[in-house]
């Protein structure tokens, strides 16, 4: 099973840009989701994470990043504001049990989807 995500491109700093996360609806009952990013030369780094329905968010897109999930239509969604050039990265999307704790092990993995900021 694999997520796919959409929703990236282009875009100029201060923007805006909305990724979703699709995948089959069991997928949604993972009780952790979340949103990773990797730039060139740089690890991954997870940037927002929905557990049991709460979200949180790394420092460094905190009050401009939303994560939410939808469960009518599921998909998971990263509501990206104030966009900056550091935020230029592969963003992919995930779903695992909270448990688990290494990336490599978790249950479903998207492949990614390109943001650019300029």
């Amino acid at each position: 099973v694999q997520l796919v995500e959409s929703g990236g491109g282009s875009v100029q700093a201060g923007g805006s840009l909305r990724l979703s996360c699709a995948g089959p609806g069991y997928v949604y009952s993972m009780s952790c989701m979340g949103w990773f990013r990797q730039a060139p030369g740089k690890p991954r780094e997870r940037v927002a994470l929905i557990r049991d329905d709460v979200p949180s968010y790394a420092d460094s897109v905190k009050g401009r990043f939303t994560i939410s999930k939808e469960s009518a239509e599921p998909t998971l969604w990263l509501q990206m504001n104030h966009l900056k050039p550091e935020d230029t990265a592969l963003y992919s999307c995930a779903a695992w049990e909270c448990w688990i704790q290494r990336t490599d092990e978790y249950n479903y993995w998207g492949q990614g989807t390109q943001v650019t900021v300029s």
